[in-house]
């Protein structure tokens, strides 16, 4: 699972959470970070990003990753906007800020779960 977020506290945070369920967190605190990591690591099948960064958004970082792998899942969080399911990927999910770490547990968990290669 990969980790954007230009926050580092709230990334950290987010990277414990999903270690604590089993995923193997990858953190990028930009765009281009992740888009670094998305094309050396082909076994990250989910991507968490927040939408408000510097430089290219999340949800269009959300949009290059599915160009370069359509199978890839997508959250999306935010804390200062809704974003309503037209804007997300398909089948993307979105996660209001602030979430707790039930919350982000659940949102990966059932993700992945959905998303699963058959």
């Amino acid at each position: 699972m990969l980790i954007v977020e230009d926050e580092p506290f709230i990334r950290m945070a987010a990277a414990d959470i999903v270690s604590d369920i089993g995923v193997t967190p990858y953190e990028a605190a930009d765009a281009g970070e992740a888009l670094d990591l998305l094309g050396a690591h082909p076994e990250i099948r989910l991507l968490f990003t927040d939408v408000n960064m510097p430089g290219m958004d999340g949800i269009a970082l959300a949009r290059r990753a599915r160009e370069m792998r359509p199978d890839m899942s997508v959250i999306v969080t935010s804390g200062r906007r809704a974003i309503p399911p037209e804007q997300l990927p398909k089948d993307g999910t979105f996660l209001p800020k602030p979430y707790g770490s039930e919350q982000l547990a659940n949102a990966v968990e059932s993700t992945l779960l959905r998303d699963k290669p058959a």
